[in-house]
């Protein structure tokens, strides 16, 4: 009779064992019936260009018309151009050129991101459409364009999944904030120039002289037949400024991709106004280019 307890005990054992196999076992039934989530496609992109030699020589030499006046050794120096820093050359590339002349000073920068979702059920793509949307609303342009199917269904448990995605990237933004811009002061100026009412394209500042008057002006706006999709930013003198400065930005999204242009303009007098309409053409040109080039 002494043994009979230790027997129980065995025997309540393999019972309990028994019925842990039995719900392991209807566990994983369960899970193999629940409906799986398919992962939204990559972005067609996976690597970016050497951003300072994206732009052709003869097109730095069309822009920057003030380089074929230096000498040869500087002339190299002005159309190498200047790398923006960047912790991840595959995600973020950046180039500017500069070149000064007797009559002005122009500018060129070129910016590229490849984008990428950390939400399995938002896309490259739609991640990337997020980020151009985000620069067009700063510009206080608004798209025509309606939002993707991916897009639409951000709802709910897509919103949340998003926010850890958006915190990732907005992580990622701070760190190559400043460390990631370009050296050429022309993106300084889409920031100021933005957030300043008297910067509007309506303004009056910067429209005088010749090639600026409200007539040649063209006001900011979105652009067709430039990438998925696109817009121009005009950002002309800010109001109180004695230098007759003119940036034109163009931002573009081609799949995955976001490239913004920033092309400036600052004559050596201040009674003489930069040419809006040849800005904003040359860097709708520009864009073109390099909207090609990537799709190649």
């Amino acid at each position: 009779m002494a043994y009979v307890p230790g027997v129980a005990l065995l025997a309540a054992f393999a019972v309990g064992c028994s019925a842990g196999a039995d719900s392991d076992a209807n566990g994983a039934d369960s899970k193999a019936g629940s409906p799986t989530v398919t992962p939204a496609p990559p972005g067609k992109y996976l690597t970016l260009p050497a951003p300072c030699r994206a732009v052709p020589r003869t097109t730095l030499k069309d822009l920057l018309p003030g380089a074929a006046e230096l000498p040869g050794d500087q002339q190299e120096k002005v159309f190498r151009g200047s790398a923006a820093v960047t912790y991840d050359t595959d995600r973020k590339v950046g180039c500017s050129w500069k070149a000064d002349a007797p009559n002005s000073t122009r500018s060129l920068s070129i910016d590229l991101e490849r984008v990428v979702s950390y939400d399995p059920a938002v896309s490259d793509d739609d991640r990337a459409d997020t980020l151009y949307a985000k620069k067009e609303k700063a510009a206080g342009l608004l798209s025509s364009a309606t939002p993707g199917p991916d897009a639409e269904k951000d709802t709910a448990t897509g919103e949340e999944k998003g926010k850890k995605g958006e915190e990732q990237e907005d992580k990622e933004g701070k760190q190559e904030k400043g460390a990631g811009k370009s050296e050429d002061p022309a993106g300084d100026d889409d920031a100021t120039s933005s957030a300043d009412p008297s910067s509007s394209p309506s303004s009056s500042e910067g429209t005088g002289g010749t090639g600026g008057s409200p007539e040649d002006a063209l006001p900011s706006r979105v652009l067709d037949g430039l990438g998925d999709a696109a817009f121009l930013q005009d950002l002309p003198t800010r109001a109180g400024s004695t230098a007759q400065r003119h940036t034109v930005s163009v931002v573009f999204r081609t799949s995955n991709v976001v490239v913004t242009v920033r092309y400036a303009e600052q004559p050596a007098l201040i009674t003489q106004a930069p040419d809006s309409r040849e800005l904003q053409e040359k860097a709708q040109a520009l864009a073109r280019k390099l909207a090609e080039a990537l799709s190649e």
